[in-house]
């Protein structure tokens, strides 16, 4: 696919954007091989090896300096020269910082005198692992390894093989890495049974064998801080009008746990491909396929794609699902959820894969079921392909079979305690099995466990947060065993999968004292999610009401982190609203179920010293139940209130785009008065059945909250409700319910009214509906005037179960909001 229809001046910015070199490595070896001179490529200067600065690199003086005396024309000075080996020997260096290191062996054969570099073959071994074996090229040839050095001298030996004679090299490069360039933890092994985690990743070697810049142009070492080179994606694609190019000119929004420029460069994450729907049907379910070599099968990868939303003109649209070699790596992927809610926020996800025989790694992107059919898409922006080296122990001569020697010794006696140990570890065993002892089940790898009071360092409640103790067992009263979990979801079966978000995919599931529960599973070894998944215990631990959504548990073993919910049987209020083909909900179901929710986050706000602010209310975060009973879910982004003496929580800003509160994301400053203005623009979308932000209207209706202000304003409100609604809705109540969206939608959050006033509005709202309705039904002789001076709506009564859980009790309006029937109160 070509480019030539972009712009000239974006590739332009795109070829000449150079990543900061911000990254400087402790340990930075460049050897010029063969050579008594320096070269300097791309501003790096490589040390000839045969001069005074460099000889003492080489392990032995068995050794020959080649020169190509007819270098090629416009040829790097590095591969004018070589060193060559015509016995076991190499290069030695001194390390001053252990961790992973990168690795590089330069190769461009010449010919010289008595030597055809082309009929070179040999082994190279790196810390005494051999990383290439039966090695001979016929051209310019890069070989990258990633590992991890944990001594104090790093050995490269060069071994010839007898049917050549002798080894070679040009140039070499190691240096230190950066230390989240390979993390232990987050990696998903994809197989056909499904996907777990893959731990210690970093133990491996690895080897280099795609890095790809998705969409656009060749990216030299002079655009990266690690001085990699990326190829374009284009000869890989395998359907070429599946996908098209999408360019960026602003530079990316690093965060902090995402990517960052040593992970990939600006330019890297500033191109992409996305589906190509120009010719397509609406619901044409495409993907875009990408087929790379990567050689001989039955090998394990590591597969590390790159992503940023620059696609997007909003937060929260774009779902997509990604795919290796026919399996599914990654469902419902929602990059707006893994990337701290920013739009073209690089991130990146690691897969381990197991290579087929077909010699290729496929990689596909495509549409996911959570997608509306006008915004279908997917996006890649950036790929690396990465073989797991086998660890063989090679045997050169000299010192190295020494130090063999040394190691086998070492095993032997090391297996002889390991023995003796492993005796004493099943009489013990067998002791405490005697005693009848208790099992605990296996803790969490890949994450903190909870602590039995105040829970881990690393819960987003640590910003500030303080709560009542869990009681006098801690959580431990809400575990379940990983079993039960398995049990209930039928080993989680995606038959029952019911939905998906940031953190993970939700199963519909069954315990076995057979209550309905929603299994909320995060994958497993994430990075993501922890802070969520700790503050939804400790939050959802301590607070019990009818219109918030009840933690039955949650599950901590073999690195999984696991919530457990009532079960709703209607799912979400949007589903409801737009989007689906359910039946539309009447306005007096929509007025309860708004009632519903903000008596939830009354609670919220009222039901303790500081409260508890949501900072995440959503239609999608109000869940509905088999009665249509609205219930508040997700707690992972709450934080307590201020103190008495405070008048705000100073914070980071959190929430979702089209909801989040301008004057806090403005001034980082959280109060409760933001969930006021995020449930104001539900109040509008519950009334006008649209999102809060559709990209595909007339900019002036973008965004819902702006647009219905403007028709509120005018008196014009009932031209945009739901056509479902026409004819519906009492002028009364319509004008009462907009004028309430109106109060919570203000600029300034001391301009907004408490969710207890919102409350009473709502309630009003309801009463003037029914009052009417019932007004009409007296005119035509259904009921008595007598009736309707006495009938009260039913749900003004106020059910609530209390905080520590000893049951209900009802309240009805009257009593709860007494200070704001009178003048005084308010």
């Amino acid at each position: 696919m070509s480019l030539h229809f972009l712009p000239l001046f974006l590739l332009l910015l795109l070829l000449l954007a150079i990543s900061d070199a911000s990254f400087t490595p402790v340990d930075n070896y460049l050897l010029n091989c063969g050579s008594p001179s320096n070269a300097t490529i791309f501003n790096r200067v490589f040390i000839g090896d045969s001069s005074k600065p460099g000889s003492g690199f080489l392990s032995t003086d068995r050794s020959i300096s080649l020169k190509n005396q007819n270098p090629p024309p416009n040829s790097s000075a590095i591969y004018s020269t070589a060193r060559v080996f015509t016995t076991s020997s190499g290069y030695s260096f001194n390390i001053k910082k252990n961790g992973t290191h990168i690795v590089r062996f330069h190769f461009s054969p010449f010919v010289a005198p008595g030597f055809s570099l082309t009929s070179a073959n040999f082994t190279i071994s790196v810390d005494g692992n051999l990383v290439l074996k039966d090695f001979h090229v016929n051209d310019t040839v890069i070989k990258e390894y990633i590992l991890k050095i944990d001594k104090d001298e790093l050995e490269i030996l060069f071994t010839p093989l007898e049917d050549s004679g002798f080894a070679y090299v040009n140039a070499i490069e190691i240096f230190s890495a950066p230390n989240d360039l390979i993390v232990d933890y987050g990696a998903k092994f994809v197989k056909a049974e499904g996907v777990e985690e893959y731990k210690n990743l970093s133990s491996q070697i690895l080897e280099t064998i795609q890095r790809i810049n998705v969409g656009g142009l060749k990216l030299t070492p002079f655009n990266d801080t690690l001085w990699r080179t990326w190829l374009p994606d284009e000869e890989y694609l395998v359907f070429e009008s599946a996908a098209k190019p999408a360019v960026s000119t602003d530079t990316p929004n690093y965060q902090k746990g995402g990517a960052s420029r040593e992970i990939a460069p600006d330019n890297v994450y500033m191109t992409a491909q996305q589906m190509n729907r120009t010719n397509l049907n609406v619901d044409a379910k495409i993907n875009v396929t990408w087929k790379f070599p990567v050689g001989s099968g039955g090998v394990r990868h590591l597969v590390r794609l790159h992503f940023s939303d620059i696609v997007s003109p909003a937060l929260n649209l774009l779902y997509f699902s990604v795919y290796i070699n026919g399996y599914s790596a990654y469902r419902d992927l929602d990059l707006s959820a893994i990337t701290v809610h920013v739009l073209a926020s690089p991130v990146y996800i690691d897969f381990v894969v197991d290579s087929d025989d077909s010699g290729f790694m496929q990689v596909s992107i495509g549409p996911s079921e959570l997608s509306a059919p006008s915004r279908i898409n997917a996006i890649l922006n950036g790929a690396e392909i990465m073989k797991m080296v086998n660890v063989v122990t090679s045997q050169p001569n000299g010192g190295a079979t020494k130090k063999n020697i040394w190691v086998l010794v070492g095993s032997i006696v090391g297996g002889v305690i390991v023995l003796c140990l492993a005796v004493l570890g099943i009489l013990l065993a067998f002791r405490w099995t005697k005693r009848k002892a208790k099992p605990r089940p296996a803790e969490s790898v890949g994450w903190t466990p909870l602590r039995v009071f105040g829970g881990s360092s690393l819960s987003r409640m640590s910003e500030g947060t303080t709560l009542a103790s869990p009681g006098p067992n801690g959580y431990l009263g809400l575990r379940i065993p990983f079993n039960d979990i398995l049990s209930a979801t039928n080993n989680f079966d995606k038959n029952l999968i019911i939905g998906s978000g940031g953190f993970g995919i939700v199963y519909k599931g069954v315990l076995r004292d057979n209550i309905k529960v929603a299994v909320k599973r995060g994958m497993p070894g994430s990075r993501q999610g922890l802070p969520e998944f700790q503050t939804e215990i400790t939050v959802l631990s301590k607070i019990r009401h009818l219109h918030l959504v009840s933690l039955v548990g949650y599950c901590e073993e073999q690195s999984e982190m696991i919530l457990v919910y009532e079960y709703m049987e209607k799912g979400t209020l949007r589903t409801h609203l737009y989007g689906s083909r359910l039946p539309p909900l009447s306005w007096k179901k929509r007025l309860e179920i708004c009632i519903g929710s903000a008596r939830g986050l009354h609670y919220l706000h009222t039901g303790s010293a500081q409260g508890i602010i949501h900072r995440d209310i959503k239609s999608t975060n109000i869940l509905l139940d088999e009665n249509y009973v609205a219930k508040v879910a997700d707690f992972g982004l709450s934080r307590s209130g201020p103190c008495i003496d405070e008048t705000h929580v100073s914070t980071g800003v959190k929430g979702s785009f089209g909801y989040l509160d301008p004057e806090y994301f403005r001034r980082q400053q959280l109060t409760d008065k933001s969930d006021i203005y995020s449930f104001g623009v539900v109040l509008f979308e519950v009334l006008c059945a649209r999102p809060a932000v559709d990209p595909l209207l007339a900019r002036e209706q973008v965004n819902l909250a702006e647009w219905a202000l403007q028709w509120q304003k005018k008196g014009l409100l009932e031209k945009i409700i739901d056509r479902h609604l026409a004819g519906q809705i009492k002028p009364s109540s319509l004008k009462k319910f907009g004028e309430t969206a109106e109060k919570c939608l203000a600029e300034y959050g001391v301009d907004r009214p408490t969710m207890g006033d919102v409350l009473w509005n709502l309630e009003h709202a309801l009463q003037l509906q029914e009052a009417e309705s019932q007004r009409q039904q007296e005119e035509d002789g259904n009921v008595s005037s007598q009736e309707l001076s006495t009938t009260r709506p039913a749900s003004s009564n106020t059910k609530r179960e209390e905080a520590d859980g000893s049951g209900t009790s009802e309240l009805n309006t009257s009593q709860v909001f007494s200070q704001l029937m009178t003048n005084d109160g308010r």
